[in-house]
């Protein structure tokens, strides 16, 4: 299988429309690949919080627009990263659906709003979105884990509440986004959904980068997965960001990893490793669940 990860630079400067079009022209690129991914964001910049309002759109936007029309150009799957989404009144996935583990989509499950886009609009949330390779939208992922504690996407944005898996041909997705990169029972949680390759975008800071190479092969070699986590470049908001994309195999190899600069990282891997992995090291089965609390 191969994948092509996207570091984008994200810079002040150059226009959302132009590097929609510029990523819209990356993803064209990589015919070819059967997996392209964008970072977290990439609309507007992680860290640019006064502009997630004003750039925020519904799910099926100017970026799922072109997003999907760059994957069906391409003949590959996408996922297009996070936009900030502008949700409806009811806090619901654009026509009332949510992402079921098969990559189609299903009534249901549509996350509680709780992010106040202080607009009297619809709650924003941070959402990626996963195409087809004619262009369909998969699936759609919103974050669950907001970074910024008591302030920037924490309080801006809402929390999703569902996790959500991508059947490929060759694997399943597990999505999660940046900050959730440090919560591993969300990644229990996908590998229980069948997750083999787990895809996570980011706007990770330079300032924390070895956090990142660290937590991305933890979470490889924890859960037996592939690991493919697409930062950005660039500065967002006066943040460096820390690039150095990554892609880890189930024995927290590096296969591959980026530099700081924008770049288009490509790799081949056979999805099959998952399975010998998990066969040949079953310590997934030694699982203990349900403990009893520690005495007191």
């Amino acid at each position: 299988m191969r994948a092509s990860l996207l570091q984008l630079a994200v810079e002040q400067g150059e226009s959302v429309e132009s590097r929609r079009q510029r990523a819209a022209s990356l993803v064209r690129d990589q015919a070819g690949a059967d997996l392209v991914v964008l970072p977290e964001l990439w609309t507007t910049g992680a860290f640019a919080y006064e502009e997630f309002g004003t750039e925020a759109e519904p799910l099926k936007g100017p970026t799922y627009e072109a997003m999907a029309k760059a994957a069906s150009d391409a003949g590959v799957w996408l996922h297009a990263g996070s936009i900030p989404e502008r949700a409806g009144s009811d806090g619901d996935l654009a026509s009332g659906y949510a992402s079921t583990t098969d990559g189609d989509l299903a009534s249901g499950g549509a996350p509680t709003p709780d992010g106040d886009s202080g607009s009297g609009e619809g709650p924003l949330y941070n959402t990626s979105l996963v195409f087809s390779p004619s262009g369909e939208l998969a699936a759609a992922y919103r974050k669950i884990h907001r970074f910024g504690f008591d302030k920037g996407e924490a309080v801006l944005m809402g929390a999703g509440r569902d996790l959500v898996t991508v059947r490929l041909p060759d694997t399943v997705l597990g999505l999660a986004t940046c900050y959730d990169l440090r919560f591993p029972e969300l990644f229990r949680g996908l590998v229980d959904a069948g997750a083999e390759t787990l895809v996570i975008p980011a706007g990770w800071p330079e300032r924390r980068r070895s956090h990142w190479t660290l937590l991305a092969q933890a979470r490889a070699v924890e859960n037996q997965s592939f690991v493919l986590a697409c930062g950005t470049a660039g500065t967002h908001a006066g943040v460096p960001q820390a690039g150095h994309s990554i892609v880890v195999d189930p024995w927290g190899e590096v296969l591959a990893e980026a530099g700081a600069g924008e770049e288009v990282l490509t790799v081949e891997f056979d999805p099959a490793k998952v399975g010998v992995t998990r066969e040949q090291f079953p310590a997934l089965k030694d699982r203990l669940l349900g403990l009893d609390p520690p005495r007191r």
